[in-house]
């Protein structure tokens, strides 16, 4: 969980390179997997199946619940989640999504139309896509209203990262998946952020108790090396032809090897164990902080969200005087921590001691 400097100053790290570094930085099996890739074959294109790839697509099926059995690689959480629009759009035949207020899904044209803010909404206009339709993240009964049978999917994030950490009440998971069973339209979990064992279990979604139908995983996948998995069910997956999705370096050999590694450092490191116990450690020693300092925590595991009596930003730049690197929000007065998976108590204890 540290960072050293030019001038070889230690820096504890609690954001974790946006939720990236789950094993920590430089783990020494995640590094021996990509050096011993690297020596072997850097790259070949889907064009041509790899062994390595299908172990990393065995392994994610079976960290990931049913009925998500299928797996389609690429590169960044965007594209991911473009890819995941796209089916829903290609399977459903309609156009339109209904979205979260406060979510966020990426930077690309058809990410951009289902993000929420006025900066990102006009970027999906100028593409001349629809925008999603928004409702608010603690209304199960507009989000049950507001899908139809011109909905093609709705899309969340079970814990909106951007917002602060907010994890969404589970009955609005749940009456998003009744929405969609009742129209015919897809749910999609964005996990981008909150999935690989940060909040819970393998995925939020079995933390929460609600199974989508699509499910995107990125950031903390590989440990630092880019690659994003789109997983989907056998009956999605069925009215896929080839073809119709692909990408040239999407399931690259040397990114599925330090996956492969993340996953089993994951598992022999009982780093998901740890998320939960020492996120719950921060959580409790944050609120024992008091109401001046500490008003609320959301979130779970390792991804928080501290909402201060002060400017986020404030509390921010003052760890920074500590050496301690934490993020921010788009809420002024969150703070949010997503150090690596492997972040200890006793780490815990030096940054509650500096938030005090």
């Amino acid at each position: 969980s540290w960072l050293i400097d030019e001038a070889g100053q230690r820096w504890l790290d609690a954001y974790g390179g946006h939720a990236v570094a789950a094993t920590g930085h430089c783990h020494p099996k995640v590094v021996a997997a990509i050096r011993a890739q690297a020596e072997s074959l850097l790259f070949y294109s889907t064009a041509l199946p790899l062994p390595i790839r299908e172990q990393l697509a065995t392994a994610l099926i079976a960290h990931s619940p049913k009925p998500l059995t299928k797996v389609f690689f690429v590169n960044s959480g965007a594209e991911a989640n473009e890819n995941a629009l796209h089916l829903a759009r290609k399977l459903t035949g309609r156009q339109l999504f209904v979205s979260i207020e406060g979510g966020w899904h990426g930077r690309t044209a058809a990410t951009l139309a289902v993000t929420d803010g006025e900066k990102y909404m006009a970027g999906a206009r100028r593409a001349g896509l629809p925008l999603s339709k928004k409702v608010p993240w603690n209304d199960p009964a507009a989000l049950l209203s507001a899908v139809d049978e011109q909905t093609a999917g709705v899309i969340l994030e079970p814990v909106q990262g951007l917002q602060g950490a907010r994890d969404l009440p589970v009955e609005l998971l749940v009456a998003a998946r009744k929405a969609c069973d009742r129209t015919g339209a897809l749910l999609i979990f964005d996990e981008v952020q909150c999935g690989v064992g940060r909040c819970g279990a393998f995925t939020a979604a079995e933390s929460f108790g609600v199974i989508p139908d699509l499910l995107t995983l990125a950031k903390g996948l590989a440990s630092g090396l880019p690659i994003s998995a789109l997983l989907t069910t056998d009956a999605v997956s069925a009215h896929i032809k080839s073809g119709d999705l692909g990408s040239t370096f999407g399931g690259g050999p040397v990114p599925c090897a330090a996956a492969l590694a993340t996953l089993a450092v994951l598992d022999e490191q009982h780093l998901i164990e740890n998320a939960n116990s020492v996120g719950e450690f921060l959580r409790k020693g944050a609120l024992s902080l008091g109401p001046n300092k500490v008003v609320a925590v959301q979130g779970r595991g390792l991804l928080l969200g501290l909402r201060l009596r002060k400017s986020a930003v404030a509390v921010q730049t003052e760890l920074l005087h500590h050496h301690i690197i934490v993020g921010t929000s788009t809420d002024p007065q969150v703070l949010r921590l997503m150090p690596p998976l492997s972040f200890s108590q006793a780490e815990a204890v030096m940054l509650l001691q500096a938030l005090s």
